[in-house]
């Protein structure tokens, strides 16, 4: 009789099979009655252990585990878009139809795509073409916005040796077959199998030299993140991380966005299902699902399973870049996923470093980050994977590990204060704690684009912040009536910076997105007004009649007054500003 490799102890998610000499080191295995998934995390002489993906009440020592010989793998090949995923890459809307009702059942056997559905599939290569991996051998329409293109698996080159004609197909029947170099043939469908924590080979990477256009001003012109780039945006509770993401996921000139939601509330991941349902996509006039991706692994779902998703997303995303789209993955929250390592690595009894998380958590944390890039893709094409992250530190506190070990393999920091969030100042980025160290790459995008002045004028922006901030240390101590003119018009103007630019209304048609050439002439007229008060300050002229004539109020509201496709109203402005001034002045003077 063969000996069967059973059950031996139950942890939680964490299952033990004794003297077992079957699994390999990160095989995904099915446990029990219910084939629940898992995957081998630790192998001994004595014992294997596995975690797994999903509730283990119910199962007993004695039950069967069945190794697959493969990783922990997601299907990957048409539609992926426009679907809900949990963290194991199990089609949500596909197991609500099966089980009647809006729970899951353990050991769901779904599909993670449809098998039945028929595609209509253009095939581009012929009979004796030589092909290597990531060569692309079919396209077809996945959604009206996005064209799919079905590639070589990375890991086959070779000569195809027969094609089918064009029509319709389901992801699994063959359209072209390729023969080795050892003669092998290899059926080649719409689909394919990747593990998700191998990240998929690229020809190079490319310098983070082309920005990641948002809308969100705080972003473009002070923080701005390269494609391809990394940003950390971390927050206390009710500080918004998930509404500033929620902005960037429906705004920023990526092709694809991939959301994942990581142990966040439920409720959080039924508002962006039912936001992006109705929200059209600026470039297309589509549903904004037709070219996003949503994983939900929310609190209440296995904690097992909330590990993987971040790699599940994260590899998904990798898929469409070697298509040759720009895709930006927002992961929301990086926080809850680390907890799921913590409480893993407590059933492990692994030796805890700080407050409790794994010595592991720095290269868990680095293996996701690193995998952002812009690149030049196997076939030629070149594709990008933006990561955005929310952190979630208990109490605010920035200091705690996820957060500063997450400083450490981002580029960008984009620190959520909640005083701003609690004042209805959103974004509620903290232009003092936040940096991004993408200036050098990008400024010459930005000067080749928008010219020289783009840089100038955020720098000055910047440097009237910095000054405010200063100076309001000094106004808590003895009050703003002791400061001369000079420095409190840079308080008036620093006001003007902070609510009329880059204080930003989601709602407003012409103020939830803002095109960087607005952007720049926003910058350029509060700079301009800025110039020449100082100017009439110097003659003697004093604040409060400058402030008299209503310039600062008016810029504060320009946002909203002037629409984002009529820049020429900016000059009518500069003139007024010049001719309110100079009627001042002649008036001081006569």
């Amino acid at each position: 009789m063969e000996n069967k490799d059973v059950i031996f102890g139950i942890n939680g998610p964490v299952v033990t099979v004794k003297n077992s000499r079957t699994f390999s080191m990160m095989e995904m295995v099915y446990v029990g009655k219910e084939r629940l998934v898992g995957e081998v995390i630790k192998i001994t002489d004595k014992a294997t252990t596995i975690q797994v993906y999903e509730e283990t009440t119910g199962l007993k020592p004695g039950d069967e585990v069945v190794g697959t010989g493969a990783p922990m793998n997601v299907t990957l090949g048409p539609g992926i878009m426009d679907n809900i995923f949990d963290g194991i890459e199990r089609p949500l809307k596909e197991i609500e139809a099966i089980t009647k009702g809006a729970f899951i059942s353990r050991g769901a056997a779904v599909s993670p795509l449809d098998e039945n559905k028929k595609w209509d599939v253009h095939i581009t290569v012929k009979k004796g073409d030589k092909v290597t991996g990531g060569d692309i051998y079919a396209t077809l329409p996945e959604t009206r916005i996005i064209e799919h293109k079905v590639m070589v698996p990375p890991n086959l080159s070779g000569e195809i040796v027969k094609v089918n004609k064009d029509g319709k197909y389901s992801i699994n029947e063959t359209v072209a077959v390729l023969k080795d170099s050892e003669g092998k043939t290899h059926d080649l469908t719409l689909c394919q199998k990747w593990p998700i924590r191998t990240p998929r080979p690229v020809r190079q990477k490319l310098p983070a030299d082309v920005p990641l256009i948002t809308g969100q001003r705080v972003i473009d012109t002070l923080l701005p993140i390269s494609k391809g780039g990394t940003a950390a945006v971390p927050g206390g509770f009710g500080a918004g991380k998930t509404m500033t993401q929620h902005q960037l996921a429906k705004w920023c000139d990526a092709d694809i966005i991939v959301y994942v939601g990581c142990g966040e509330r439920g409720n959080e991941m039924s508002q962006v299902l039912q936001e992006f349902g109705e929200l059209i996509d600026p470039k297309s006039g589509r549903p904004m699902t037709d070219r996003t991706v949503l994983i939900a692994n929310t609190s209440n779902m296995p904690v097992a399973a909330r590990e993987a998703s971040i790699y599940t997303g994260i590899t998904l995303a990798e898929y469409y870049r070697d298509m040759g789209y720009h895709c930006a993955i927002m992961a929301d929250s990086t926080s809850r996923w680390a907890e799921a390592l913590r409480e893993i690595s407590g059933r492990l009894e692994e030796m805890p470093a700080e407050e409790g998380f794994p010595a592991y958590l720095p290269s868990r944390l680095s293996e996701f980050y690193e995998r952002a890039a812009r690149v030049e893709n196997l076939n030629g094409t070149e594709g990008s994977v933006t990561v955005i992250g929310a952190v979630s530190p208990q109490g605010a506190d920035f200091s705690e590990p996820v957060t500063q070990n997450t400083k450490r393999f981002t580029r960008c920091f984009w620190a959520l204060d909640k005083a701003l969030a609690y004042a209805r100042h959103y974004p509620a980025i903290n232009w003092m704690t936040s940096y991004s160290e993408y200036f050098t790459d990008l400024d010459p995008w930005f000067e080749k684009n928008l010219g020289r002045e783009f840089i100038e004028y955020r720098s000055k922006i910047n440097a009237i912040l910095q000054e405010e901030n200063k100076l309001m240390e000094i106004v808590k101590l003895i009050g703003a009536d002791v400061l001369p003119d000079d420095q409190k018009l840079i308080i008036e103007t620093a006001r003007v910076i902070r609510v009329g630019f880059l204080q930003q209304n989601a709602f407003h048609k012409d103020d939830t997105y803002v095109p960087l050439e607005k952007q720049q002439l926003m910058m350029k007229t509060i700079l301009h007004l800025h110039e020449v008060a100082q100017e009439l300050i110097t003659r003697n002229i004093p604040i409060s009649r400058i402030t008299s004539l209503g310039l600062f109020d008016k810029l504060t509201k320009m946002k909203y007054d002037i629409p984002n496709d009529k820049p020429e109203m900016f000059k009518d402005y500069e003139k007024e500003i010049d001719e309110a001034l100079n009627s001042t002045l002649t008036a001081e003077f006569n």
